[in-house]
């Protein structure tokens, strides 16, 4: 079973959802947070990112960033103004963009079922990111940032959010990036048929978030001591179902070709795989398309994938392009701490990675086909872990909406 629990939102009032509704605190640098937030008091951003607030050069880490994040809670409670809901309750949160659209249920879930992979990851984490999350997240004595979850769909939990969203949203907030992020209250009687319901769905995915609960998590064993009830036995989270996941690829560039000549470099990869020119620059699965001096080149993947039977994680594109090309070839051992590698979301298209290779800013990119929804559960399923940046999940829920106090 999984557990779903309602909680007591700490959310913007709704006139002032607009301004405080931010991107979240790690797709932007310091830089980029400053600049967002520079004309707007009410921007979460100073909550999420506050050395945003202190002099240019501050340690982003250091101590002071997270009682100044405190601080910044506070003021903004007073200003937003933020308000507490009287009784625990669940809520729904949909994200409009384009065509597409998604919405999830949104509420508490268990660390306990964490802990026992009921919620289940496919990344691996790095201690200092967690330690930044917990840091913030004591000083806080609340979890500002949202766990991004999927869970295989059911009728049943489909009912109940298609009822929950019939009446206008109580927070509903147009993003600057031309996504629309609408958030109800369920009602009592709703939101104990979605508990109900959601105790039935076998497992919970995490999509995109898996800083924010093992960093939860560790909160959790600084905060609760033996207190069974205590709040932060449970993370704060959105539980989309399957079919609406949007996973846009992750594309990489790398700085230089290790040593090789254009000519030494392709003949090695030619030696592994089938090597075509002028492919398409956006692959089918199964494929990598690679951006070299000016030109196109598609790369067949099939014989390496049919090599991994049994190992989804193996199989996937992504990972055949690490074990395959990036570590052997181009001597990319830890794709998280090269210098040489840039990750270019899916969201900014191909032109991006002929902009850097033609600019020299790169000597090579690899355009690759989205990991599909049905791949991560697999994936998840077996236990096994993604390389880093496998998945760009888009549109991303925004912080500054709910907040779970601890």
């Amino acid at each position: 079973m999984a557990i779903l629990r309602p909680f007591r939102a700490l959310r913007p009032a709704p006139a002032a959802a607009g301004a405080v509704a931010a991107v979240p605190y790690d797709v932007v640098s310091t830089r980029e947070a400053r600049d967002l937030a520079a004309d707007n008091p009410l921007s979460f951003l100073r909550v999420s990112r506050a050395e945003i607030d202190l002099p240019d050069g501050a340690d982003p880490y250091g101590p002071q960033v997270y009682e100044r994040a405190a601080r910044n809670l506070k003021v903004l409670a007073e200003r937003a103004p933020l308000v507490v809901d009287p009784e625990p309750a669940l809520y729904l949160y949909r994200m409009q963009a384009d065509a597409h659209e998604q919405i999830g249920l949104a509420g508490c879930f268990s660390l306990a079922e964490y802990d026992r992979h009921v919620i289940k990851r496919h990344e691996r984490t790095r201690r200092d990111k967690e330690d930044d999350r917990t840091r913030h997240m004591v000083a806080l004595r609340a979890q500002t940032g949202i766990v991004f979850l999927t869970y295989r769909a059911t009728a049943r939990l489909d009912g109940v959010v298609d009822g929950g969203a019939a009446d206008p949203p109580l927070l509903d907030v147009a993003a600057t990036d031309g996504v629309r992020h609408s958030v109800w209250r369920l009602s009592p009687e709703a939101a104990s048929a979605a508990v109900s319901a959601f105790a039935a769905v076998p497992a919970v995915y995490i999509a995109d978030g898996h800083h924010r609960i093992a960093s939860a998590a560790r909160a959790r064993d600084e905060l609760a001591g033996d207190d069974p009830a205590h709040a932060s036995r449970f993370f704060l989270g959105v539980a989309f179902p399957d079919r609406q996941t949007r996973i846009l690829p992750y594309n990489r560039t790398v700085a230089n070709l290790a040593g090789r000549t254009t000519e030494q470099f392709l003949t090695a990869l030619r030696e592994r795989f089938p090597v075509m020119a002028d492919g398409p620059r956006v692959p089918p699965r199964g494929r990598l398309a690679m951006y070299l001096e000016g030109g196109w080149f598609g790369i067949d993947l099939e014989q390496a994938k049919a090599g991994a039977l049994g190992d989804p994680a193996a199989q996937l594109d992504v990972a055949i392009l690490q074990d395959r090309i990036l570590a052997p070839l181009l001597d990319v051992a830890d794709i998280r701490t090269d210098p040489r590698m840039t990750f270019v979301g899916g969201a900014r298209g191909v032109g991006a990675l002929e902009q850097a290779v033609d600019s020299g800013a790169a000597a090579v990119a690899f355009s690759l086909a989205a990991v599909t929804p049905d791949e991560l559960l697999a994936v998840s399923d077996a236990g096994g872990i993604m390389p880093p940046k496998s998945t760009w999940f888009e549109p991303k829920l925004r912080d500054g909406l709910l907040i779970h106090p601890i």
